[in-house]
């Protein structure tokens, strides 16, 4: 076969065009797109709503400023989900967030209890869920993001946090210990 163009295109790519002209009416276009996904992403990670806002204004900035740099090998929002991923974790190492070299793993249980197919208990376990994720330390809330919310694997996690992936691994799994003990905690304070 031909020379195969390996690009990813963006539904979006006109928009993408634009922000590379310096077209602030594309740049306000894309940034109404992605605020919300990459506000997420970043509040997951630094768990305080100033702050996140603060990681969104730098991170779009850096993306308009180094949009030359986007390659189109993935796409617009996973280019700039790293950017978001990559300052939240500035601000979480500001704070000397620490990753601790486990050796060992826990089982966690699999099952938390009956589930309730209301619309409000449905509600209700996901803000106690929310709530026990933000008390975690910030070393298994941010190895619990990335795995779990954002649904990177542990090779990228380890490249993106400066560890291995057998401490991801094992992050990972204090974590989930953790967050089981919080979510059963929370239970028994009802």
């Amino acid at each position: 076969m031909g020379n195969v163009k390996t690009a990813f295109r963006n539904i979006h790519q006109n928009l993408i065009d634009g922000c590379k002209n310096g077209d602030q009416k594309a740049q306000f276009q894309i940034y109404k797109l992605y605020y919300k996904a990459m506000f997420n992403t970043s509040l997951r990670i630094v768990s305080d709503t100033m702050e996140a806002e603060d990681v969104m204004q730098e991170a779009f900035l850096s993306a308009f400023e180094k949009i030359d740099t986007y390659s189109g090998n993935v796409s617009f929002g996973a280019w700039l989900k790293k950017i978001v991923i990559n300052r939240s974790l500035d601000v979480v190492s500001r704070k000397k967030a620490i990753f601790e070299d486990i050796d060992t793993h826990y089982e966690l249980m699999e099952e938390l209890g009956n589930t309730s197919d209301e619309v409000n208990g449905l509600h209700e376990k996901m803000n106690d869920v929310k709530s026990a994720i933000n008390k975690l330390p910030d070393g298994y809330r941010i190895i619990l993001s990335l795995y779990l919310l954002e649904g990177y694997d542990h090779d990228e996690i380890a490249d993106i946090l400066s560890i291995s992936s057998s401490t991801s691994r094992s992050q990972l799994s204090r974590a989930k210990q953790k967050l089981l003990s919080e979510l059963m905690n929370g239970k028994e304070r009802r």
